[in-house]
């Protein structure tokens, strides 16, 4: 049983990513789901948040709200594919809950002191929630058992700008506070989610399984997938469900955090030629399995 928290900005791609989690208590048990400011401001992504875990019917499991911004704060990067509610303007009703009352850093300090060794931190969106607690408890990063996380574009263009990954460029110097901590780290970028193509057949299988959560994730999907074709942050989630989707490398993976044109881009060094003179600090997904993917959603979203 893996014992996961998932840090996340829903998001119509966070809020499928959070249903595949679900869905596999036998495999997944969850402790709690921390918030972050990325796709949209802190207290709709919250929300959100809390919409999903309603509509799952999830109530052992709380939601901290955490940090509302960068730690640099310059303009906000929401993101528009998401709908005017962050969910692709679906029917998901409003919460029935409300968030616990402590903040995410706390949080995710607390538990992992509690449990060394065992807790994997799932994120989702910009990484601020955790480089603030390594901040603050900088001895947590030998306790996490791992960190998997969606950002980043190592071979490819960005997303935001030609050079930086979204979750990246919202905090570039959060995600250089968790690439340069030690954590045990597995970094799912652009590489290999856009890999993951949203197709017509995809959403007509997800329909067709009969279940309510599946027909609600591929409404979402389908109007998210208009202006971003791509399963980003459930691939992390498949990531510890079905690991051989994927093909990793091991990797040195740095953030441009000077201000200018390369501003949030994640530059990579792979290979035993450029790896010579510098050490891994993470693995990144460079290949998957799309068909294994959306068979592992599908199937997981029907019961």
């Amino acid at each position: 049983m893996e014992k996961i928290i998932i840090d996340c900005d829903p998001g119509v791609d966070d809020a499928v990513a959070l249903m595949l989690a679900f869905s596999a208590p036998e495999r997944l048990q969850v402790l709690g789901i921390t918030t972050v400011a990325g796709n949209l401001p802190l207290p709709q992504v919250t929300e959100n948040a809390l919409r999903v875990l309603t509509f799952l019917q999830v109530e052992q499991v709380d939601v901290y709200a955490g940090c509302s911004r960068a730690i640099f704060p310059g303009p906000p990067l929401y993101s528009s594919v998401h709908g005017d509610d962050g969910l692709g303007n679906s029917s998901l009703a409003a919460a029935s809950r409300q968030t616990a009352t402590q903040h995410a850093v706390d949080f995710i300090i607390d538990a992992v002191q509690a449990m060394p060794g065992e807790i994997t931190l799932c994120m989702l969106g910009p990484m601020t929630n955790l480089a603030l607690a390594l901040i603050k408890t900088p001895e947590i990063a030998g306790s996490l058992k791992q960190v998997v996380a969606m950002g980043g574009a190592l071979f490819c263009p960005g997303n935001i700008t030609p050079a930086a990954e979204f979750n990246i460029a919202c905090d570039p110097h959060a995600a250089q506070v968790v690439l340069s901590s030690g954590v045990p780290l597995t970094l799912y970028g652009l590489d290999v989610t856009r890999q993951a193509l949203i197709t017509p057949e995809r959403l007509a299988a997800l329909r067709q399984s009969g279940s309510r959560q599946a027909e609600v994730a591929a409404e979402m999907l389908t109007a998210y997938g208009a202006g971003d074709p791509c399963l980003h942050d459930p691939c992390v989630i498949a990531g510890l469900l079905e690991p051989d989707c994927f093909t990793l490398l091991p990797a040195r993976v740095v953030v441009d955090c000077q201000q200018g044109i390369n501003y949030g881009r994640t530059v990579a060094w792979s290979g035993a030629k450029y790896l010579a003179d510098s050490q891994p600090n993470l693995r990144a997904a460079t290949a998957m399995d799309d068909n294994k993917l959306f068979q592992l959603l599908t199937s997981a979203l029907s019961h």
